[in-house]
C-alpha cells in the first residue's frame, strides 16, 4: 500500500476445499481521479471458471475509464462462447465525491459509513454470459472514512454481521475473517476490504 493512495485495500482469497485453482478473479486500480475494483466468480469451479472470471478482469483493466454500465456491456460481450460469471464492479469518483456500483448474481457489496451505519446492496439477479440484460447501477455520495466490502458467495451472510467488519483497519478485517470464517469454505471465497481516507 502506498502512502499517497486514497483507498486502502486488503484481499483474502481461497480456493474451495479440494481445489488447487480458485474460480474467482479480482482487479483494482487507483489513479488521480478515480478508483475501480471488480470481483468476478466464474460459474462452477476450477480452470474453466477461472478462465471466464479472468477474461472479465482483463476487459476491466483495459477499460477503467468507462462507466460501470459500459464495463458490464463489454464484459458481457467478452463471455460469448465461455462459461458465465457473476460480477461486482465498484467505481469511486474522487473529484465528484461519488461512488457507483453494481453487482450481478451472488457478488455482494456492503458499505459501512464512518458512524458505523451498514448497508448491503441487493444484487441484480442472474449472471453475465453473452446475452444483453438490463442492469441496475447504484450511485451515492462518498464520505470520508467509508469502508466498502466486496465478496463472493463463499462468504456467508452470518459472517457479515461479525463485529470486526466495523473495524477501521482493512488488513485487520481480512486477517480476522481468515482466522475465524475463511477456513472451511465449501466454495471459492474472495473478500475485498477497501477504505476511503
Amino acid at each position: 500500500m502506498h502512502a499517497d493512495k486514497r483507498i486502502q485495500v486488503s484481499v483474502y482469497q481461497k480456493a474451495k476445499q479440494g481445489n488447487y485453482c480458485c474460480g474467482d478473479s479480482y482487479y483494482f486500480q487507483e489513479n488521480d481521479s478515480e478508483f475501480v475494483c471488480a470481483l468476478a466468480d466464474g460459474l462452477g469451479s476450477g480452470p474453466y471458471a477461472k478462465e471466464s472470471s479472468q477474461a472479465v478482469m482483463d476487459i476491466i483493466e483495459q477499460n477503467t475509464h468507462v462507466s460501470v454500465n459500459r464495463l458490464i456491456q463489454l464484459c458481457n460481450k467478452a463471455l460469448v462462447g465461455k462459461r458465465g460469471v457473476v460480477l461486482g464492479v465498484l467505481k469511486i469518483d474522487f473529484l465528484n465525491k461519488k461512488y457507483t456500483f453494481t453487482s450481478i448474481g451472488n457478488i455482494g457489496v456492503m458499505t459501512i459509513s464512518s458512524n458505523l451505519e451498514k448497508k448491503r446492496n441487493i444484487p441484480n439477479s442472474g449472471y453475465l454470459g453473452g446475452c444483453q440484460r438490463p442492469i441496475k447501477v447504484q450511485r451515492d455520495d462518498l464520505k470520508e472514512g467509508m469502508v466498502f466490502i466486496m465478496f463472493s458467495d463463499g462468504v456467508r451472510t452470518s459472517e457479515l454481521s461479525e463485529k470486526y467488519f466495523f473495524g477501521k483497519d482493512v488488513h485487520q478485517i481480512t486477517e480476522t475473517f481468515a482466522s475465524t470464517g475463511g477456513t472451511k469454505q465449501s466454495d471459492d471465497t474472495t473478500l475485498i476490504a477497501m477504505k476511503y481516507s
